[in-house]
């Protein structure tokens, strides 16, 4: 817990310590990412391109888990921090429980909507194979992923950030080594091609769920076993949705976006397909400080926020927006100082190549607002105001994001879509600052 008499250096201090481990581990969740981008595109450009069109619906999933990892979190951390460890270890058992039966509910339903939602995302028919073959392993996976993420959130909630990195970088190095073998083959393991990267990310998940449910059991006794009771259940689920339901849908949208973007893209060919999908894994790797901030950032202000310290609040905020704008123009610069590493890395196709390196020259400029858009989203959950958070998410993708590509792609061509991106992440992160500061005024 903060100390009444923290100072701005005292914060600066608790943010750095908070957030090390959150970034090393999100550093581990992207490889897991890049690892898969990396041994498909071994595979040729279809492989690639049909693994960029999985990009949505994946990352669909991965939000709503967020989502629900951000209510689990700021429900069970007002619950430690008011000494009520018993009901909060009653709560983590029952959400975790309810949260599992929706996943599976959810997954068995995607795996019926494969087919239909990939051609109307534009995939042609030469891909629809491969993209079959990997998300009907992956939708079983995702059940594993969902928890797992949901129980880093129950740790990170009790103010331990270093176990959820760890388990991160766990399950990280186990796709790592079960990429290539299961993808390629070897020796009495036969290549399963791309449906071998989904499998690897099974048994990764898998098995760092099971470490995570024995450290919530034997650790931190935040699980537990208990009577079946359906009303006792579903209040506790209600409480976490409150949060986690605006949050999750907050971050759903942005796959929903990214899959009309997708769609937009593939008019271009499936190397700009291809090269969008890479695009978005690097996307992910170049944001990974500030999004290690964001999950440190919310337990701080919400405690904060109860104690009344509102001059703390806004000098956090603050400071992680500052921070974010220079660290992004910093990495925006060495991604255009090693593009042509980058985009060698990823494909060997000289027409994807050339698109990865536009891609690289252009949208990362808007990187730095985009995280000043999500960071005060994230504050916004963690000041308990989630509908607010949610209208920055809707004004972002579909009052700027969507109108600006489209009129971009009109006017000049892929070039012109990445650029009204940039566009459009910097003028919602002016609104955002500006409600920000507006509702701080008020407090």
């Amino acid at each position: 817990m903060p100390r009444p008499d923290m100072l701005a250096g005292d914060i600066r201090s608790l943010l750095i310590r908070l957030t090390i481990p959150m970034m090393l581990g999100i550093v581990s969740l992207m490889l897991f990412n890049l690892a898969d981008l990396y041994f498909v595109s071994r595979l040729g450009t279809d492989a690639l391109a049909a693994l960029g069109f999985t990009f949505p619906v994946c990352f669909t999933v991965i939000s709503l888990a967020i989502g629900l990892g951000i209510g689990t979190s700021a429900t069970l951390a007002r619950l430690l921090g008011a000494g009520r460890e018993e009901e909060a270890a009653a709560l983590a058992s029952d959400n975790l429980l309810a949260i599992a039966v929706m996943i599976v509910l959810i997954s068995i339903l995607l795996q019926f909507l494969v087919d239909p939602v990939f051609r109307l995302l534009g995939a042609a028919p030469e891909l629809m194979p491969l993209i079959q073959d990997y998300m009907r392993y992956w939708l079983v996976g995702s059940v594993f992923l969902v928890i797992n993420m949901v129980s880093n959130s129950c740790m990170r909630a009790s103010g331990d950030t270093k176990t959820p990195a760890l388990l991160m970088a766990g399950s990280s190095l186990l796709n790592l080594a079960l990429d290539p073998l299961l993808i390629f083959g070897y020796g009495p393991v036969p290549g399963l091609g791309i449906k071998g990267a989904a499998i690897a990310s099974i048994i990764a998940w898998s098995f760092t769920t099971l470490v995570a449910f024995y450290l919530l059991f034997h650790k931190k006794r935040l699980l537990r076993v208990q009577a079946f009771v359906p009303d006792r259940i579903m209040g506790h689920f209600s409480s976490v949705m409150k949060i986690g339901l605006p949050a999750a849908f907050s971050n759903m949208m942005t796959p929903v976006a990214q899959a009309v973007l997708t769609y937009l893209v593939a008019r271009h060919g499936p190397e700009a397909v291809a090269a969008f999908g890479v695009g978005n894994r690097i996307e992910s790797l170049s944001l990974l400080v500030c999004l290690a901030l964001s999950m440190t950032l919310p337990p701080f202000i919400s405690q904060n926020f109860g104690a009344g310290q509102v001059a703390r609040v806004r000098a956090a905020y603050r400071l992680v927006v500052g921070f974010s704008l220079v660290w992004q123009l910093l990495v925006f610069g060495l991604l255009m100082i090693a593009s042509e590493q980058v985009a060698a890395a990823f494909s060997s196709t000289e027409a994807v190549q050339t698109l990865i390196i536009l891609w690289i020259f252009i949208l990362p400029a808007g990187f730095g607002f985009q995280a000043v858009t999500f960071l005060t989203a994230s504050s916004f959950n963690a000041l308990h105001q989630p509908m607010r958070a949610m209208r920055i998410s809707i004004m972002r993708l579909f009052v700027f994001s969507l109108p600006l590509a489209l009129l971009g792609s009109q006017l000049a061509g892929l070039q012109g879509m990445f650029a009204a991106l940039v566009v459009a992440n910097l003028l919602i992160a002016g609104v955002a600052w500006w409600l920000m500061q507006r509702f701080l005024a008020k407090l």
